[in-house]
C-alpha cells in the first residue's frame, strides 16, 4: 500500500476466518515501541511514590491517611484490570489503551496539583484506573503479535523494562523528593504519557479489530469491582485500623463473599458475561491463575520482608536497605529472561513453572536461616535463588494462560491473571505483615514493652532505654518472626507447586493471537 492510498476497513480488507498470519519482526518491534513505555509507566508508578509518602503526608498534613496514597491506586487498578481485558476483546486493544493513557496522564496532573490529602487520594484512585489499562492492554497486545512459542525472543525487552522500573522507581522517587518536590513525581508522567499515546496510536494500528455483537456486562463489572473493594479494604484495615475479628471488618468480608457468589450466579446467565464461565472450565487457565496468585504472593512477600529484615535485624538505614534488595530484584529479571529463552526452545511451560516453584520454596527456606551475623555473601546468594526462581514463574505462567485461552478470550484471560496476581501481592504483603506484628507483640509483651507500635519505631526513641539483654531478646524475637514469615511464604508456594504438577503441559502455539493489518504510512 502506498503512502497516499486510503486504507480499506479492516473487516473488508481481509478474511475473518482462517489461521493467523505471522507478524514480521519489524511489525512486532513497532508494537513493542509503544507498549513497553506503557509497561514502564504502570510499573514505575507502583514504586516511585513510596519514598515520597512521608514528604507528601507532611506537606498535606495527612499522616493519618498515609496508606491510602498507595492503597487507592492498588484498589482501583486491581478492580479495573479484568474489565479492560474483557472490553478489549470486543473493541480492540488500541481503543482501550489510548483512553487509559490519557486518563493516567490527566490523573497525574490532578495528583501534582493536589492541595489536600483527599484530593491526592481521589486522583491516585483515578490514576489506578488508567494504570490498569496500561498493564492489561500491554500484556494482551504482546499476545496479539508474538506467538507463545516465540515470546522468549522478545522477553529481554520486557524483562529489561521491568528491571529498570523496579530498581529506578524508589531511587528516582527519593531523589526527586529530596532535591525538588514530590509533585514532580507526578508531573513527569505527563510528557511520558503523551509520548506513549503518540507511539501507541501508530504502533497498534497493525492490530485487527474483528467486530462482533456484544453487550457490556455492567452488572458483572459492578459486582466484580464491589467484591475486590471489600477484600482489599479488609486486607488494608485488618490488624491495623481494627482487629481482624471486629464486626465491621467481618461485615466487609461477608459483603465481598456475597458479591462473588452473586457474580458467579450472574455470569452463568449473562448473554455476554464479563468473566466467561468457559474460562474457568479450562484447567490450564484455572491452574495458571492460581500459580500466578501464589507467585505474586511470594514476590511481594519477599519485597515486604527483605528491607524490613535489613533494617530491624541488620540495623541498616532505609536507604541502604533498599540497595540491599537489588540482588533480589535483579535476579528476578534475569530469571524472566531465561524463562523466555528456555520456553522458546522446549515449546512447553509446565516444567519451567515447577522448577521455579521448587526454587522459590528453597529460596524462602534459605532466607529462614538468616540472622544478624549471616555473611553478606550468603544473604546475597539466598536472594539470588529466590529472585531468579520467581522470575522463572511470572512470565511463564502468563504465556501458559494466553496459550490455553481461545483467541476471542486472550484479553479477558490476561486480565483475570493480572487481577489474581494483584490480589496475590496484596494478600502476601498483608499476611507477612500480620505475622510480624503478631510475633512482635508477643516478644514485646514478654519484655514488658509497648505491643501496639509501628514496626518502623523499633529502632526509635521508644526503645532507646533498653538494656543490652532486652535489646538482644528483642532482636532474637524479631529474627524468629521473620523466619516464620519466610517459612509461611514457602509453605504456601507448595500448594502452587502441586497445582503445576497436575496441569496439562500444552505445546506452545507458533502463531500469534491476531493476523497483521496493513501498515498505513
Amino acid at each position: 500500500m502506498s503512502a497516499t492510498t486510503a486504507a480499506k476497513p479492516e473487516s473488508a480488507s481481509r478474511p475473518q476466518h482462517g489461521p493467523p498470519t505471522r507478524f514480521t519482526h519489524q511489525q512486532i518491534l513497532q508494537v513493542l515501541s509503544g507498549i513497553l513505555l506503557c509497561m514502564f509507566l504502570a510499573a514505575i508508578d507502583q514504586t516511585v511514590v513510596i519514598p515520597a509518602v512521608p514528604a507528601i503526608a507532611a506537606d498535606l498534613n495527612g499522616f493519618g491517611h498515609l496508606s491510602w496514597i498507595v492503597s487507592a491506586y492498588l484498589l482501583t487498578s486491581t478492580a479495573a484490570t479484568p474489565i479492560y481485558g474483557k472490553l478489549s476483546d470486543t473493541f480492540g486493544r488500541r481503543k482501550l489503551l489510548l483512553p487509559a493513557i490519557a486518563l493516567f496522564a490527566l490523573a497525574s496532573v490532578g495528583c501534582a496539583l493536589s492541595h489536600t490529602i483527599w484530593q491526592l487520594i481521589v486522583s491516585r484512585a483515578v490514576q489506578g484506573v488508567g494504570g490498569a489499562g496500561l498493564m492489561a492492554m500491554s500484556q494482551a497486545a504482546i499476545a496479539d503479535v508474538v506467538s507463545p512459542r516465540e515470546r522468549g525472543r522478545y522477553q529481554g525487552y520486557m524483562a529489561g523494562t521491568w528491571a529498570i522500573a523496579s530498581i529506578a522507581g524508589p531511587i528516582i522517587g527519593g531523589w526527586v523528593t529530596d532535591y525538588a518536590t514530590w509533585r514532580w513525581i507526578f508531573w513527569i508522567n505527563v510528557p511520558l504519557g503523551v509520548l506513549a499515546m503518540l507511539l501507541c496510536h501508530r504502533a497498534l494500528r497493525v492490530l485487527v479489530v474483528r467486530p462482533r455483537e456484544s453487550k457490556i456486562d455492567f452488572l458483572g463489572a459492578g459486582l466484580l469491582t464491589g467484591a475486590v473493594t471489600c477484600f482489599l479494604l479488609a486486607m488494608s484495615w485488618g490488624g491495623v485500623q481494627m482487629p481482624w475479628t471486629a464486626p465491621p471488618l467481618l461485615g466487609i468480608l461477608l459483603l465481598g463473599v456475597l458479591a462473588i457468589a452473586w457474580l458467579a450466579w450472574h455470569e452463568r446467565r449473562a448473554p455476554d458475561p464479563m468473566l466467561p464461565p468457559r474460562l474457568f472450565r479450562n484447567g490450564v487457565i484455572v491452574g495458571g491463575v492460581t500459580i500466578a496468585f501464589f507467585g505474586s504472593l511470594g514476590l511481594f512477600g519477599g519485597l515486604f520482608l527483605l528491607p524490613l529484615f535489613f533494617q530491624l535485624v541488620g540495623g541498616v538505614d532505609a536507604a541502604n536497605s533498599g540497595a540491599l534488595v537489588v540482588p533480589f530484584l535483579g535476579s528476578n529479571c534475569v530469571g524472566a529472561f531465561v524463562a523466555g529463552q528456555v520456553a522458546r526452545r522446549l515449546g512447553r511451560t509446565r516444567w519451567l513453572m515447577v522448577s521455579g516453584l521448587v526454587g522459590t520454596i528453597l529460596g524462602f527456606g534459605l532466607l529462614a536461616t538468616l540472622g544478624p551475623g549471616t555473611p553478606t555473601v550468603l544473604t546475597v546468594l539466598f536472594q539470588l535463588v529466590l529472585g531468579f526462581s520467581i522470575g522463572l514463574i511470572m512470565p511463564t505462567v502468563l504465556v501458559a494462560v494466553q496459550n490455553a485461552a481461545e483467541l476471542r478470550d486472550v484479553g479477558v484471560a490476561t486480565g483475570v491473571l493480572l487481577f489474581l496476581r494483584s490480589m496475590g501481592g496484596a494478600f502476601g504483603s498483608t499476611l507477612v505483615g500480620a505475622i510480624l506484628v503478631s510475633r512482635f507483640a508477643d516478644v514485646a509483651a514478654g519484655l514488658g514493652l509497648p505491643t501496639h507500635i509501628d514496626l518502623s519505631d523499633v529502632r526509635g526513641s521508644a526503645f532507646a532505654g533498653l538494656s543490652d539483654a532486652a535489646r538482644h531478646s528483642l532482636q532474637v524475637g524479631l529474627t524468629g518472626a521473620f523466619h516464620l514469615a519466610f517459612l509461611a511464604c514457602g509453605a504456601l508456594t507448595v500448594a502452587a507447586c502441586i497445582v503445576a504438577l497436575r496441569m496439562r503441559d500444552l505445546p506452545l502455539r507458533t502463531t500469534s493471537a491476531q493476523e497483521p493489518a496493513a501498515l498505513v504510512h
